[in-house]
């Protein structure tokens, strides 16, 4: 029996002894075959991953000048866990890195709640700082490459864009992107951030354990190289959008000019704008917390975004409607004292010549002459009801490009707006009538454009009928083209014969007698048009679009100037000059020249609720 007893407990002993061995050995060869854990932690002791940065792209004019380049630059970054116990110096460290003592100590707080993770101490290192730095042999510290943006011409601030440190949102959003990446904010830099951005590599370090870098893993047989960024062509005139943002210092607005033939944006100019170098550079952040205070905004692309009443311009929408309906021919006759009456009201309009036809409406800007137009377009018979009129107005103006995006390459580009039926019954509780509506006849009350699509106008009268859709992108390396889309003309409801009366009209207003006299320029059939936007809260908006010559036009462009007054006052001036340098390649009027970058719209005077509508896009963009 004892004997038993003593069989079963050696037995017991046995498997439990068996046992233990079996879970010992199942466990080593879970850490050694299949657990990569400990292999990863031991790895990391020797190894160092490092992220390779790749040059971003550059960003040309059209004639191969430089806009944007990239110049080299350097991170400091630290790994906690490899700083010295017994400490380094750290004012020299802190001197070298043109940083305060104060500073260096916060970064290193932050680091060490990392341990091993990388953390940034100090961007923007010059090539010169570096060497000192290596020279230093600063334990747990090193180097990372990196670009920086520099701007040779220092303009398009808002048309450009600058780069920027991710956000968390972006984190989360956008995969391909890591903590202290930096990606194109505004602009160019982020509608063509895939191609500018380039590729990043990888290396592979060997350290000691004093965490100092030996020498390349396995030779750099695993390394990835980075791809430098795609280098872009722009379509803008570098000269020519200089000038412009020139002539628009001391004034609010903006200055849009396209080639008609090919939908490319010759100019971009909205003001205030600011110099593209003040975000790079380690004051970025100060600089640009001092622009978001700035009521007027100038990091707001007020060119593509803003919205605005096309006023007077926009009668030549008018015009080109009534024409294809069949309820205006060129040479019908309105009358015009001093305005057009309806009931008890009366749409004023400024001294000139009466009766007058449709050229001659365009060349003096006649408001009567558009009320008669609008109304009969709106109350034609054959749509039954003013709503079915409005509705149809309403596919006219679209076909423009108004009330919607043109689809350019810009990411925050407006729609403006376009009343419709719904819009008059909700203000009036579904009780109206033409009357109400036709502030629109002359580009008020409801209406409200971008500068682009302004200038997009300029390019479908001068082509008399269709557009190609406006872009900034001209060619992107390795690409034998840009978006198709670019290249497909966009026809507007209007034939193009009835473009010819209008555009005699326009020709007139330069060239013989009307409210464009101005822009005359010598040999070059210059065509334009005249407008001032009547606005609520102050003096009015100066606005003007034009192109030239008649035939084969070069350039359209649209100048919009808010409290400008006048469009012959201020607005004119700007798009002449600029159509001047362009197609002469001088200026041969300095004294003008001088006149308007002297005149200064009074600050006090800036539209508060346009303030706030801007304030709004620009924090959207961001």
């Amino acid at each position: 029996m004892t004997n038993n007893r003593a069989y079963m407990r050696y037995r017991s002993l046995r498997y439990v002894v068996m046992l233990t061995f079996m879970v010992l050995g199942g466990r080593l060869v879970y850490v050694q075959l299949l657990d990569y854990k400990y292999e990863s932690l031991a790895t990391s002791n020797i190894i160092r991953t490092e992220v390779e940065y790749p040059m971003r792209g550059e960003v040309l004019d059209r004639r191969g000048e430089f806009l944007v380049k990239s110049r080299v630059c350097y991170d400091v970054m630290v790994v906690a866990a490899d700083l010295p116990k017994e400490g380094f110096d750290t004012l020299r460290l802190a001197t070298i890195l043109d940083i305060t003592p104060e500073k260096l100590a916060q970064q290193l707080r932050r680091a060490s709640e990392a341990r091993r993770a990388p953390y940034l101490v100090a961007g923007y290192l010059s090539q010169d700082a570096k060497l000192i730095f290596d020279e230093g042999e600063f334990e747990g510290f090193y180097t990372r490459f990196r670009t920086a943006r520099e701007y040779p011409r220092k303009i398009g601030g808002n048309l450009l864009g600058y780069v920027s440190e991710v956000t968390d949102k972006q984190l989360k959003e956008k995969p391909y992107y890591s903590a202290g990446d930096y990606i194109g904010v505004g602009g160019v830099e982020w509608a063509y951030e895939a191609e500018l951005r380039g590729e990043k590599g990888v290396s592979y370090r060997i350290k000691d354990t004093h965490g100092a870098i030996k020498g390349s893993y396995m030779d750099g047989a695993n390394d990835v190289l980075p791809v430098k960024g795609k280098q872009l062509v722009s379509t803008i005139d570098a000269r020519l959008q200089e000038f412009a943002e020139e002539l628009m210092v001391g004034k609010i607005g903006a200055v849009v000019a396209i080639e008609p033939s090919t939908g490319e944006i010759l100019v971009m100019a909205s003001s205030p704008t600011y110099n593209p170098d003040l975000m790079v550079g380690r004051q970025r952040n100060n600089n640009y917390m001092t622009m978001l205070h700035d009521q007027r905004n100038p990091q707001f692309n007020r060119a593509v975004s803003a919205k605005y009443p096309p006023g007077s311009t926009f009668k030549l929408v008018q015009g080109l409607i009534g024409l294809q309906e069949g309820v205006l021919r060129p040479s019908d006759t309105h009358p015009c004292h001093l305005g057009y009456k309806y009931g008890r009201r009366v749409m004023k309009c400024h001294d000139h010549r009466s009766p007058v036809d449709l050229r001659d409406a365009v060349a003096t800007s006649c408001n009567a002459y558009f009320c008669y137009v609008f109304k009969d377009i709106i109350t034609n018979p054959k749509f039954g009801s003013i709503r079915d009129g409005v509705k149809t107005w309403n596919d006219y103006v679209y076909s423009f490009g108004f009330g919607r995006k043109l689809g350019s390459d810009f990411t925050l580009e407006g729609t403006g707006s376009v009343p419709t039926p719904d819009t008059y019954d909700r203000k009036y509780n579904g009780r109206w009538n033409w009357g109400s509506v036709l502030s629109c006849a002359i580009g008020q009350g409801e209406m409200g454009c971008t500068p682009l699509q302004m200038a997009n106008l300029a390019a479908t009268v001068a082509n008399r009928g269709y557009y190609y859709i406006p872009h900034i992108v001209k060619e992107i390396e390795g690409r034998d083209s840009i978006d198709r889309r670019f290249y497909e003309r966009q026809y507007t409801m209007v034939d193009s014969v009835h473009f010819i009366p209008i555009v005699e009209g326009m020709w007139r207003s330069v060239n013989v007698w009307g409210t464009s006299r101005g822009a005359y320029l010598e040999g070059y059939d210059v065509c334009g048009k005249t407008g001032t936007a009547q606005n609520p809260n102050g003096k009015d908006h100066s606005t003007f679009l034009s192109f030239a010559p008649k035939d084969n036009p070069r350039i359209a462009i649209s100048v919009y100037v808010e409290h400008g007054g006048f469009g012959s006052s201020v607005a004119l001036p700007i798009a002449s000059l600029i159509e001047e340098l362009y197609l002469t390649d001088t200026i041969c009027r300095p004294e003008l020249v001088e006149r308007v970058k002297s005149t200064t719209i009074n600050y006090y005077h800036y539209d508060k609720r346009q303030a706030a509508y801007d304030r709004r896009r620009a924090e959207n963009s961001k």
